[in-house]
């Protein structure tokens, strides 16, 4: 018999979604259950620094977690180096503190405040000096993708017809289209977030976890057992098929 593992949709620094999600895979598996997130742990959300505390938490633990990688997380990450840096995947104008992407509310959740005209150089510092070094460190160590033999989870997606270990880190945190439009089989059934849905999905050679977490809605919790899928509901597992 296949060990289940469970995934984790985007949670966007909402604590609450963090904690119901916990609570139905331990339910369901236990607490040694295997659970894979599938990042975007902040940004948009009220709480972005508790986010970030509970999932360094239970690594340190020895939880059986994996923490994958997403564009808001790498965002952040990015605007910590010494010289904040800019993700040219963005559209012209965009940036991680632009209303829409939500850096605003990652920084007050770790009380840095500040204007409209304040300058970008002052916010960096008054960042730098907030998060802890810790944080720092489990941004820049989160995975890229994580394999079973049947399933790759990712948390955009990927480049279809590139192999599974040649994908480029650009592709795994940001792609949509292309993956999206792909409807032939992958190597294996990718598990991914990213692109919110209106209820987690299934493609046939996909699955899309993210149900609007940063928009106040539920996230997407699953389970596997080689390529079968249920979610998590209160009431029990609920089947997942195309």
């Amino acid at each position: 018999m296949t060990a289940p593992i469970y995934a984790i949709g985007d949670l966007h620094g909402q604590t609450a979604e963090f904690d119901r999600a916990l609570s139905l895979i331990e339910r369901d598996g236990g607490r040694d259950a295997r659970i894979v997130f599938l990042g975007d742990y902040v940004d948009r959300g009220p709480d972005s620094k508790g986010l970030l505390d509970r999932l360094i938490a239970g690594r340190d633990a020895g939880r059986n977690w994996v923490t994958l990688l997403g564009n808001h997380d790498r965002m952040f990450a990015w605007f910590l180096q010494d010289e904040p840096r800019h993700d040219p995947h963005l559209l012209v104008g965009y940036h991680w503190l632009h209303e829409r992407l939500g850096g605003t509310e990652t920084l007050r959740s770790y009380g840095v405040e500040f204007e409209d005209r304040t300058r970008l150089q002052d916010v960096h510092r008054a960042a730098v000096a907030a998060v802890p070094v810790a944080h720092r460190a489990f941004l820049r160590d989160l995975v890229r993708m994580h394999q079973t033999p049947e399933l790759a989870f990712v948390h955009a997606g990927i480049r279809p017809g590139v192999p599974l270990g040649a994908q480029a880190e650009d592709d795994l945190v940001w792609i949509r289209q292309s993956f999206h439009a792909c409807e032939t089989p992958h190597p294996k059934l990718i598990v991914h977030g990213h692109t919110v849905v209106d209820r987690p999905t299934h493609y046939g050679n996909r699955i899309n976890l993210d149900s609007g977490a940063g928009y106040g809605r539920q996230t997407g919790v699953a389970v596997f057992e080689g390529r079968d899928c249920w979610l998590l509901t209160e009431a029990g597992r609920v089947p997942l098929r195309l």
